[in-house]
């Protein structure tokens, strides 16, 4: 979904990653948690930080500063998991994403929010779905199934991440 087919209000679920504000569509997420350390798995991708015990299920915890080539932070009082549902074709797969904090909840109008910048043929900016503007700050509105390509979730999925059908 691009920002040009956003044509009704929506909530974000807003958090940072150093100085950068982020934000996923809220109906991608099921809630989020105090921070806790994950049992890393063997010959996984460096994003991928390891499995968390959730209510008996096992799931997969990414670290999104890494995905997005950002330098690694210290664990802080503030740092989270926010649990997001992520979409592989007909499956639903529950996972992980570390924040450095989670901000709240914004309604955001459709004219809040521009396509992602043109960047060149190069970068790939799929995964942004939207530039939103609140409070003369910008806002970088993800597309959680898109951050990663299939053949990453496809592994991740293989680190016993619970699968919903819907």
């Amino acid at each position: 979904m691009t920002a040009e087919s956003i044509t009704e209000r929506g909530q974000y679920l807003t958090f940072r990653l150093g100085e950068e504000l982020f934000a996923l569509d809220i109906v991608k997420v099921r809630e989020v948690l105090d921070f806790t350390n994950a049992t890393k798995v063997p010959q996984t991708p460096d994003y991928m930080r390891g499995v968390i015990n959730l209510r008996g299920g096992v799931v997969p915890v990414v670290d999104l500063r890494i995905k997005f080539g950002m330098p690694v932070a210290e664990t802080t009082v503030n740092t989270c998991v926010i649990i997001v549902e992520v979409d592989i074709g007909a499956d639903r797969v529950i996972m992980g994403a570390i924040a450095d904090a989670v901000q709240e909840v914004l309604d955001l109008e459709p004219d809040e929010i521009e396509p992602p910048p043109k960047i060149g043929a190069q970068l790939n900016t799929e995964f942004i779905r939207g530039i939103g503007k609140h409070s003369d700050r910008f806002i970088i509105i993800l597309d959680i199934d898109k951050v990663f390509t299939t053949d990453e979730l496809d592994a991740i999925e293989g680190e016993g991440a619970s699968v919903v059908n819907g």
